[in-house]
């Protein structure tokens, strides 16, 4: 997949914001949890929402995006995609996926996503989330991979080496 051309969002344009899930259910929860403004220091949102990974895949080959949720229930899951589109499309947006159980939280990790956010919906959450990796984006600080669900080495088969 090639490049994408089109230049970042400035914060005086529209918030580019791409959701995906295989359950419409679970998309109208995410865009009624985002609303239109998901910060009042970032710009009002515009949202994409794509049911199936192929016709996600498409778009982000074409299409800059300042942030994605990815539902990690979905079917390909969430977590399959946004590691696929790391390896697959230039300059990707940073990943809130939404996870059902803590214990998937390590499983994130791999997906290469910037953040994970609990399922159910939280509409307090998700958009703090959100706007949490676009203003790291913005600024070129990384995002860690950063969960009140789950303490790093803590329930692992590992231990952390001192």
């Amino acid at each position: 997949m090639s490049a994408n051309a089109s230049a970042p969002s400035t914060s005086d344009d529209v918030l580019k914001v791409v959701i995906y899930s295989d359950d419409r259910l679970v998309r109208n929860q995410i865009k009624l949890a985002l609303g239109r403004k998901i910060a009042s220091d970032l710009p009002e949102i515009e949202i994409t929402e794509f049911a199936t990974a192929d016709a996600l895949l498409r778009a982000l080959d074409k299409e800059k995006f300042d942030a994605a949720v990815f539902d990690a229930e979905a079917r390909p899951g969430g977590m399959g995609v946004s590691h696929q589109m790391r390896d697959e499309i230039a300059d990707c947006p940073p990943v809130v996926l939404l996870i059902a159980r803590a214990a998937d939280a390590w499983m994130a990790t791999w997906s290469r996503a910037e953040s994970i956010s609990p399922y159910p919906v939280d509409p307090i959450r998700l958009p703090d989330d959100v706007a949490n990796v676009v203003r790291n984006a913005r600024t070129g600080r990384k995002n860690a991979l950063s969960s009140s669900l789950v303490e790093p080495g803590v329930g692992s088969r590992h231990p952390i080496a001192d």
